[in-house]
């Protein structure tokens, strides 16, 4: 029997959805509370730059 990939009834639901507690489920249905800032911060600099700094340093240790 072939299944269509887009079911047509808002109401069908997934599997293993349908397999969980209902207290996991009230979760999901739950609306966002506030966006995500994704403004980048002094420390996630100078984060990145410890990084590469540290595996640069890290292969050339290893090359030479």
């Amino acid at each position: 029997m072939r299944r269509a990939l887009v079911l047509s009834s808002e109401a069908a639901r997934h599997w293993f959805r349908a397999s969980l507690p209902q207290r996991r489920m009230a979760f999901a249905d739950m609306p966002a509370s506030e966006p995500v800032s994704w403004a980048l911060t002094a420390s996630d600099v100078r984060g990145v730059a410890t990084t590469y700094f540290a595996t640069v340093a890290a292969v050339l240790a290893f090359i030479i």
